[in-house]
């Protein structure tokens, strides 16, 4: 059970770095240019809240419930979503930078990031069905065993994705892209 309910709430400017925050309900708040750096926002709720210019980097997430949050131009470095709670888990990205986020196991279909950099993050065995990734970096990020059907990632760059070890069936590439699909091969397309 909850101990405290935020509804409708604003948070600005507030410095959360390295505290504890847990047992707390926020339902349709934002925060914006708050600091979160190495907080334990664990067993929390968080249901269609903003987060706008934040840094979350190395948040620890264990069994949070994530409900539609929108994370725009936020900071989010190292952060393991694998531990937040299953049930209707789902978020946005916009303008964000993932960075070694970890998202194993997750089912997080029609998840859109959007311009985001995330680069060396684990989708292993995740479900991404219909997310997608437009205009994002996704250097050394990981896909194996992981559901890409009907993913998009036409205008997204730097991928590695081996069709053999992931589902890819009506997902979406570019020409130009095609080559994160080939690199195992290690052929020349010109």
């Amino acid at each position: 059970m909850m101990q405290r309910i935020h509804d409708g709430k604003a948070f600005s400017n507030i410095d959360y770095a390295e505290k504890i925050l847990t047992g707390r309900e926020f339902d349709n708040c934002s925060f914006t240019n708050c600091n979160f750096y190495d907080s334990t926002l664990s067993n929390n709720e968080f249901i269609d809240c903003s987060f706008i210019e934040c840094n979350l980097s190395m948040v620890k997430f264990s069994n949070t419930w994530l409900r539609n949050p929108k994370f725009l131009n936020c900071k989010l470095v190292g952060i393991d979503f694998s531990n937040c709670h299953d049930f209707l888990l789902s978020f946005c990205f916009k303008n964000c930078i993932l960075d070694y986020a970890s998202f194993v196991k997750k089912k997080i279909t029609k998840t859109v990031f959007e311009n985001c950099i995330i680069k060396e993050a684990d989708f292993s065995d995740a479900n991404l069905n219909g997310s997608a990734f437009i205009d994002c970096d996704l250097s050394g990020a990981i896909f194996q065993g992981t559901n890409l059907e009907k993913v998009d990632f036409r205008s997204s760059v730097n991928y590695t994705i081996d069709p053999e070890l992931n589902r890819i069936k009506n997902a979406r590439f570019s020409i130009t892209g095609i080559t994160g699909l080939l690199s195992k091969y290690d052929i020349d397309i010109e």
